[in-house]
């Protein structure tokens, strides 16, 4: 005798307990009519269909019917009874494994120059990877001229993988031009950090400048390499606009402050002494001092005593009728002053009642 729930069992197929967004194991078991049919342990095999294709066709070269891969869920029953699985996220790792692979073993692989960017040149790589080759990176092939590489298949090495910030760096030279590039890589890792050097800009961008100093590498060689003045090396003052200061061409003068991975950075700001060194022997307290008002803001002033040297006048000494606009002069005195996090607190000094407050 069998209740009822027993001859149900007999008859229902056993659930096949997935969700969309799981990622399960699975082989593969065909690939035709652009579809790829995987054993994920279903009653019937998975399917990933040809609107992939073209984004894992790289991966999927590499790969065979009987191999293990792991797949995602996104549909778990299409109107045609069937789970649909994604392959992107294994293509995707698969990916960055291969350019790590390539930073290793020196190897190059084929971009496509696909547009213009700021400072060099937006490419495609294998597995629909995007990545960028700078202007630095542009050899003599090209002219060092980005524009002249669009629409072309472009061999070259990969300079830098990094898969937290989805960053990928390609260089054209270290193919056309490694002996060059050797030379220029000897060439930095000998400089010394404080070095001074007469350079020249090549780039003017909202965030620094790019330089170029010319380096004796010995045997009547020169060497030109290039490097960057950060916009917060550039002088002890805040600088807001870069454009307004510098343009491309000029001829200025900069010390090394670093070369770590073979990068330059010079600075500008640092060919004089940094202000705040000697500051408490310079401004001692309760002493009076006049200042620029540099800076209207919610917490309060902002006051320029000297080149790189501000201090604030906080918002709750600015009442009973103070009235302060940008580019006034007017007395102050030091309240602290803190060296380490580079900040002066200052107190207004009477010098006109119908402005500021008595001391």
């Amino acid at each position: 005798m069998f209740s009822m729930e027993d001859l149900l069992a007999t008859v229902q197929p056993e659930s096949f307990g997935v969700k969309r967004g799981d990622r399960v194991k699975g082989k593969i078991t065909a690939v035709k009519n652009r579809a790829i049919y995987v054993d994920i342990g279903a009653k019937s095999d998975a399917v990933v269909d040809g609107a992939e294709f073209d984004f894992i066709k790289d991966y999927l070269s590499d790969l065979k019917v009987g191999d293990d891969i792991e797949v995602t869920v996104k549909v778990t029953e299409s109107d045609k009874g069937q789970i649909l699985v994604s392959m992107k996220d294994a293509a995707n790792e698969y990916g960055w494994q291969y350019f790590e692979s390539k930073v290793n073993t020196d190897e190059m692989v084929t971009v496509f120059a696909k547009e213009l960017n700021r400072g060099g040149a937006v490419v495609v790589a294998p597995f629909g990877f995007f990545g960028f080759i700078p202007g630095s990176q542009i050899g003599d092939k090209y002219d060092g001229d980005p524009d002249k590489m669009m629409g072309k298949k472009i061999k070259v090495k990969v300079l830098e993988v990094d898969q937290s910030k989805n960053r990928l760096v390609f260089s054209e030279r270290l193919v056309s031009e490694p002996n060059v590039v050797n030379l220029e890589e000897l060439t930095a890792k000998n400089l010394e950090i404080g070095a001074e050097f007469d350079s020249k800009i090549v780039r003017v961008e909202p965030f620094g400048l790019f330089v170029h100093v010319e380096i004796d590498a010995g045997e009547d060689k020169k060497v030109t390499l290039e490097g960057l003045v950060h916009i917060s090396e550039i002088s002890w003052e805040k600088v807001e606009r870069v454009d307004q200061l510098y343009r491309a061409g000029s001829v200025i003068k900069v010390k090394l402050i670093n070369k770590d991975e073979g990068r330059l950075q010079f600075s500008i700001k640092r060919l004089l002494p940094d202000p705040w060194m000697e500051i408490e022997k310079k401004y001692t307290k309760d002493e009076e001092f006049e200042g620029t008002v540099t800076k209207i803001a919610s917490y309060g002033a902002l006051v320029k005593l000297e080149a790189g040297v501000e201090g604030l006048v906080h918002i709750s000494k600015l009442t009973g009728g103070v009235n302060f606009v940008e580019g006034d002069k007017i007395k102050v005195y030091v309240e602290s002053i803190d060296v380490a996090k580079r900040k002066m607190s200052l107190g207004l000094v009477m010098s006109d009642k119908s402005k500021v407050l008595y001391k």
